[in-house]
């Protein structure tokens, strides 16, 4: 057993997945920052916003950006440095990588590779927004961001029928168009909506389709990051 004063651990030899905050640079864990101060390299998707955590926290450790657009390109370079015993330390942006992001792809080509990996728990804002969202959390089906295009109805249609709570991400760009979506398909399901978790900002919007679509349609732009919580077929009661 680990004594509830042990120093942090470094980063280990390998790709360490890192959870960052979602929002409050508070929420981050004395392990994760002893990490990334002893990483040699850490990915990032925008070196820009991780270097805002890394002043808070006095982590100096070298960045290099990694994300959809340059994944085909990076690979190789990170592959070849895991071969070199460097330890690599990945972030997200907000949160836990290798959810809804690359860092997936990453993760599974280091470890065909024959690399170690691990991981440092912590904020997750699909798990936020669901223990506050009032609708039942004992089973749930988390669907990330829906197709745009190819496979949007599909995947809609998929989820008609799902008795389970049902979780999405989503940008404020497409946000309001999700939500009728939502309701052309599914109905008029209860939905608890999650804005800017854990930041100045932060909303809880709780409702029926109809009545959160109309909440948000009378407040004109659109701003923040969202995370969008459906009842399941047959759920009861409100959120």
């Amino acid at each position: 057993m680990v004594s509830a004063d042990a120093e942090p651990a470094a980063c280990p030899d390998g790709l360490t997945l890192v959870a960052t905050p979602i929002g409050n640079l508070a929420d981050i864990s004395h392990r994760a920052i002893a990490v990334l101060k002893s990483a040699d390299l850490i990915l990032c998707e925008d070196t820009r916003h991780t270097k805002i955590l890394m002043r808070r926290w006095g982590i100096e450790s070298p960045l290099l950006s990694y994300g959809a657009h340059n994944l085909k390109a990076r690979l190789p370079q990170i592959l070849k440095k895991l071969r070199e015993n460097a330890r690599i330390a990945l972030v997200s942006d907000a949160g836990t990588p290798g959810i809804s992001d690359p860092g997936a792809e990453l993760c599974r080509r280091a470890i065909d590779a024959g690399f170690s990996a691990s991981a440092v728990p912590g904020p997750t804002a699909f798990v936020h927004a669901l223990v506050l969202s009032g609708l039942p959390t004992a089973r749930f089906t988390f669907e990330g961001f829906l197709p745009h295009k190819k496979g949007r109805k599909t995947r809609l249609e998929s989820l008609s029928d799902e008795p389970r709570t049902i979780i999405l991400y989503e940008s404020p760009h497409r946000f309001l168009k999700t939500l009728r979506d939502l309701h052309s398909h599914l109905g008029n399901r209860q939905v608890a909506v999650a804005r800017e978790l854990t930041k100045l900002h932060e909303e809880m919007v709780r409702g029926n389709l109809t009545e959160v679509i109309d909440i948000f349609q009378s407040r004109g732009k659109i701003l923040g990051e969202f995370v969008i919580v459906v009842a399941g077929k047959g759920a009861k009661g409100r959120p």
